[in-house]
């Protein structure tokens, strides 16, 4: 069970078997692609972000590039059961730049401009990825194909 806790509302959020699935997937692809890209990263999982009485709350994945920093680069939230862009509000508090859902097969990407998000078709931070691939990899029934379809992809 995870808690989240943004602006006086406490939501309580079981976790389930396809969610770890997709979320350790993802998170593999993700490594693999960072490693074949060359891309400094810092993994920073699931830690407890805050900001002191307005939220507290775990990304399902969450990551900084170049650097370690207070404020995670890219926040990835897998949506299994209940989920919506509503959602967003923990992470503009935190003015986290980047965050990402992945909802029913497909990844939303939403950028903080202005201090709104506005959805985008790429990552501000990994515009070379193909966003289309990495769905399809998540959806293979073997996650060591995943694996070699994304370092095929790449190569």
């Amino acid at each position: 069970m995870r808690l989240i806790y943004c602006e006086g509302v406490l939501e309580i959020v079981g976790i389930r078997r396809l969610y770890e699935m997709i979320r350790t997937l993802l998170g593999a692809l993700l490594g693999q692609y960072f490693m074949l890209k060359r891309i400094r990263f810092v993994s920073t999982g699931a830690y407890t972000q805050s900001l002191q009485g307005r939220t507290k709350f775990q990304s399902d994945l969450s990551y900084n590039f170049d650097r370690e920093k207070e404020i995670s680069d890219l926040c990835i939230e897998v949506v299994v059961t209940s989920g919506n862009v509503a959602k967003l509000r923990k992470y503009q508090l935190l003015e986290v730049p980047e965050v990402w859902f992945w909802e029913e097969g497909k990844i939303s990407i939403f950028c903080l401009r202005s201090a709104d998000y506005a959805q985008s078709s790429n990552s501000l931070w990994l515009p070379d990825l193909y966003i289309e691939h990495l769905e399809q990899c998540l959806l293979m029934d073997s996650q060591l194909d995943a694996m070699l379809a994304l370092a095929d992809k790449y190569k």
